[in-house]
């Protein structure tokens, strides 16, 4: 409590000038359910299908959610890849159950759902195919916060008549001062965001910092402030509250089967430590555990069949010494096991920061985190710093991803680079000619809807893998069909 301040004006029961400075409008807490996107993919690796979530969905929509995630993010790939699903379809299906609830989907910037840049025509069109099939909230995001790299999407986005919300990837380090965060700020909203998110994809923030930081957001920034981030640490739901009392407007929270962990803070409890507060959120507890009730058995089923680890449900207090994320630790995990070095993950983790360090100090999310994740078990298990270098490692240091918020060791540059190559310092996608029309030309012979060049240019064998299995699902359901009408076969 500050010097002098009353008594009865501390916490989140009381009236306090932060509510005039919110406006009293502007009290009420939004709440973003990520259960069908987020937190599935922090905790069963995107494994959710289509028809565990559908039968809710119709009672999910009467809540009165400021949004629900339910797409984007590695939810595209996991449905190609390993659900056998169309991820539009499966979009459309969300959109006809969901008819008062905002959708929202996670979109990387220049790299839309993938790991490289794409041309701005690529960039455009699947913005425009996204919101023409449901979308209406893009919350975009950039792995180096360079704000060049979320300059088409947003257009794009306004230009459909959808949300643009620019995610800020919090992380820590010298550069990072509450000084950057405001002006980062004040540029989000001169670019024409609709709102900011500031997205803490490893729990690093903790409550006091949450505090200054929407602080610091708020003198910037006028948008709308939602706060995103991970149990991981054990701090997000005291992060949370910090961050409301200083201003933020929305937080995002999973339906309590799929919360905690890597995942976000239960929305249950959340909105019961809201309750009766001039935050309360006004959701109705009881139509929440009806959503929880639902997921739970799926829940079960997932730690049943190993498919939801018992790793991923605790608290990870090393992410705050590694500030390494969930899904880049069991990446790391993975890659030493594979090698037969499993014992070598602590110094893989020694090493990850220093990496990042030589690297500009990049926050560590998609794709920055797997790049300099790869490039630390490199450096460890070869026995020399950067003997072996992926392309990936070279596309970042090289600047093809953008620009880092401070330079990069000009030995580890001159180590990386090619002779006479220099970093890019303009606009990555500048240098990309348009490719939409090579899409379209390349998957001519497998596309049935307009959306699959987008599906096939982000993901081109594992698209191309799906669309020779649909194909001969849809040539199987004829033959059955025939087989019944000829009556080869009893119905």
């Amino acid at each position: 409590m500050r010097k002098g301040q009353p008594e009865e004006c501390a916490g989140l029961h009381k009236k306090t000038e932060r509510t005039a400075e919110r406006g009293e409008n502007m009290a009420r807490v939004k709440i973003t359910e990520t259960i069908l996107r987020d937190a599935h993919q922090s905790l069963i690796a995107t494994r959710m299908p289509s028809s565990e979530m559908e039968p809710i969905l119709d009672s999910m929509d009467q809540i009165g959610y400021h949004a629900v995630e339910c797409w984007g993010g590695a939810t595209f790939d996991a449905c190609l890849r390993f659900l056998r699903e169309d991820p539009w379809e499966r979009l459309r299906m969300l959109k006809r159950h969901f008819r008062k609830t905002k959708l929202q989907m996670l979109f990387r910037g220049q790299n839309i759902l993938g790991y490289n840049h794409y041309a701005d025509d690529v960039v455009e069109y699947f913005v425009e195919k996204s919101i023409a099939n449901g979308i209406d909230v893009i919350r975009i995001f950039d792995c180096l916060n360079d704000i060049r790299n979320l300059e088409t999407a947003v257009k794009a986005t306004k230009k459909e008549g959808g949300h643009a919300q620019i995610a800020l990837c919090y992380t820590l380090g010298d550069a990072y001062t509450l000084e950057y965060w405001e002006k980062l700020a004040s540029e989000v909203e001169s670019l024409g965001a609709d709102s900011l998110c500031i997205k803490d994809m490893a729990g690093l923030l903790l409550p006091s910092a949450a505090f200054e930081l929407v602080q610091a957001l708020r003198r910037g920034t006028q948008l709308p402030i939602d706060m995103h981030t991970h149990y991981t640490s054990g701090m997000a739901s005291m992060t949370y509250l910090k961050a409301v009392e200083a201003g933020a407007n929305i937080i995002d929270t999973a339906s309590t089967p799929f919360s905690m962990g890597t995942s976000q803070p239960s929305t249950e409890v959340m909105v019961k430590a809201l309750e009766g507060t001039e935050y309360d959120t006004g959701l109705k507890l009881d139509k929440l555990i009806e959503v929880s009730n639902y997921f739970q058995p799926y829940r079960e089923e997932c730690l049943a069949s190993g498919l939801m680890s018992t790793k991923v449900l605790g608290v990870n207090i090393n992410t705050l010494k590694y500030q390494v994320p969930g899904g880049m630790l069991s990446n790391l995990i993975s890659q030493l096991h594979q090698a037969g070095q499993d014992e070598r993950l602590t110094e893989v983790l020694e090493e990850v920061p220093r990496v990042r360090k030589d690297f500009g100090e990049p926050p560590l999310v998609t794709p920055s985190s797997q790049i300099v994740g790869t490039q630390a078990v490199l450096n460890v298990l070869t026995g020399e710093r950067y003997k072996m270098v992926p392309k990936e490692s070279h596309k970042l240091v090289a600047g093809e991803f953008g620009r880092t918020v401070k330079p990069m060791d000009p030995e580890v540059v001159k180590k990386i680079l090619k002779p006479g190559e220099t970093q890019m310092t303009d606009r990555p996608a500048d240098h990309i000619a348009p490719q939409l029309p090579e899409f379209e030309k390349e998957c001519a012979q497998w596309v049935t809807q307009p959306e699959d060049v987008l599906s096939y240019a982000l993901f081109p064998q594992v698209a191309k893998d799906f669309f020779e299995y649909r194909e001969a699902q849809k040539s199987g359901v004829a033959l059955r069909q025939a087989d019944k009408e000829n009556k080869a076969y009893p119905a």
